[in-house]
């Protein structure tokens, strides 16, 4: 775990390295509803072993549930720009350290974090790169013209949180507005499929083809 300043106060994250102490890209994750979990941690882990430096941001500092209710309760506690401060913190962590390109760092979030990792895209010009994980999309014109990383939308098509028109919506959106995005519906998988320990939702073959989707748009992108 480290430690780095924001304007609010001190922020804590799980920080992944490659074992190559060369300048990497890097990656700011942002986690669901469930907070920092293990299987946040793991994701980030497998990103360093694919080249990046991973900082997953704990917005819950501390908390973690497995209950739904308490994740709903710990979610609509957190103030969405006092998150938005804390993330761009994270950018300029990253961005300070020697084994980061500063040129090349993207967000990558899942649900909750999904959104907020389209909402660092939207506050923070100087992100190279965005992947949102079944995450609440924005629909002010304002906000999709400040979107000018690329972006990578991965989402289920039984999701009602995140339903497909709404998702097709947006894409039009960021098409009519000339902007990079790449949006993937997967048939049969509904909100939070990649995480195993959703059981009921979990879809592997699905989740399979996210990561290696995920993978070659990071490859291109950073």
């Amino acid at each position: 775990m480290v430690t780095f300043e924001c304007d609010t106060g001190i922020v804590n994250g799980f920080l992944a390295r490659p074992r190559d102490p060369s300048r990497h890209p890097a990656i700011i994750a942002i986690h669901e509803w469930w907070g920092l979990t293990p299987w946040v941690k793991s994701q980030a882990i497998n990103l360093a072993w694919n080249g990046y430096v991973v900082l997953a941001v704990d917005l819950y500092h501390g908390k973690v549930t497995s209950i739904a209710a308490q994740a709903r309760k710990l979610k609509r506690a957190v103030s969405p720009d006092l998150a938005i401060g804390e993330m761009k913190a994270a950018f300029d962590y990253l961005a300070c350290r020697a084994d980061v390109d500063p040129k090349h760092i993207g967000s990558l979030g899942w649900s909750l974090g999904g959104g907020f990792a389209l909402q660092l895209a939207i506050h923070e010009p100087r992100l190279a790169a965005c992947v949102v994980n079944y995450g609440a999309l924005p629909t002010k014109r304002a906000d999709i013209e400040k979107l000018d990383a690329p972006m990578l939308g991965i989402f289920g098509a039984l999701d009602r949180g995140v339903p497909r028109n709404k998702v097709r919506a947006f894409e039009k959106r960021m098409n009519a507005a000339k902007k990079l995005v790449e949006i993937t519906i997967y048939d049969g998988a509904g909100h939070a499929f990649e995480n195993p320990a959703n059981l009921r939702a979990y879809r592997p073959k699905a989740a399979a083809d996210a990561w290696l989707r995920t993978l070659t748009f990071l490859a291109q992108s950073l």
